[in-house]
């Protein structure tokens, strides 16, 4: 399932970001200071739309925290509003 998503306020947004061994190292061009937390979402996987996405709780070296998550179906990074 592509993040290309509707018209929603909540839609995930893709982002610009560079990884190391799967890793997140920096998000549109702000370097990760830290990694919070990682999880892995599987679900919707007996449907024909399954979602895959590696989630990232970051640090940035300016001090901000951000989500992202990998889409592990597109190979697409994003974030989204909570």
């Amino acid at each position: 399932m592509s993040c290309r998503a509707a018209h929603t306020p909540n839609a995930p947004r893709r982002v610009r970001a560079r990884s190391q061994q799967g890793v997140p190292v920096a998000v549109n061009g702000q370097r990760v200071q830290a990694v919070l937390e990682s999880w892995l979402l599987e679900d919707r996987w007996w449907t024909g739309q399954p979602i895959r996405r590696r989630y990232w709780e970051l640090v940035t070296v300016r001090g901000g925290n951000l989500v992202v998550f990998h889409d592990l179906q597109d190979d697409g990074w994003y974030t989204q509003a909570a």
